[in-house]
């Protein structure tokens, strides 16, 4: 059974459950820096705490954590690789439930543009490109350029809202890059939804998805690259 939840005693429980535990876990990269910045707030991370209390849509107000998970998996169709997210935060607003993802970095990229990804498209990769396209309410492929893993995180959190019954979903860029590395594809991805992106601003993104759908991209405390 997959779905039994084993609390954490500190950032090195989060180790094991990457998905290789030896590569993806060294100081001043994302896995083990975001491990020990969550680990170290009292709920959620300050620069997290402030961006989503600073959401102006009402159906944010008012949001709390009340469990996170570290590397949580989303089926999705077309393959048999899961999104493995970095942080599912299942939350409460005043309104109800609020599903966010969140994906760390430092200098890593967002993987593959979509135009790599898609080079060859099989019937798994068009099923699934499909899918996230109708989950995420865009009615057109986008450009090459855009980065894959923000489509398949993203549609991540509007599925596990689905699975709780959220009022809203919320994908989170917690970003230790003193570089920005990055920044130019989120905004890029932004861009599908007709929103510029701004630093630590929780954007609506569009109207087309199940739930209302929020990006945000928050810089973290540059003190956890040395944990």
């Amino acid at each position: 059974m997959t779905k039994i939840l084993a609390f954490t005693s500190g950032p090195e429980d989060w180790q094991a459950l990457l998905a290789d535990p030896v590569k993806h876990w060294r100081k001043g990269y994302s896995a083990r820096t975001l491990a020990h910045s969550w680990e170290a707030a009292d709920g959620l991370p300050p620069e997290v705490a402030v961006a989503l209390a600073g959401a102006s849509d009402p159906v944010l107000e008012g949001i709390e954590p009340v469990l996170a998970i570290p590397e949580f998996k989303v089926p999705l169709p077309g393959g048999v690789r899961a999104s493995q997210n970095d942080i599912f935060v299942l939350a409460r607003s005043l309104a109800g439930p609020i599903s966010i993802v969140v994906e760390g970095k430092v200098a890593e990229s967002f993987g593959p543009r979509l135009g790599e990804w898609f080079a060859t498209p099989s019937d798994g990769k068009k099923r699934r490109l499909s899918f996230l396209l109708k989950t995420l309410g865009l009615s057109a492929r986008p450009e090459d350029g855009i980065r894959y893993q923000l489509l398949h995180r993203t549609a991540s959190a509007i599925l596990a809202g689905e699975q709780f019954r959220a009022t809203a979903a919320v994908m989170l860029v917690h970003s230790f890059s003193q570089e920005m590395a990055g920044w130019e594809d989120y905004r890029a991805f932004t861009r599908l939804f007709g929103v510029e992106a701004q630093v630590g601003v929780v954007q609506k993104l569009g109207d087309g998805s199940s739930i209302p759908l929020f990006g945000c991209w928050v810089v973290g405390d540059p003190a956890f690259l040395e944990a």
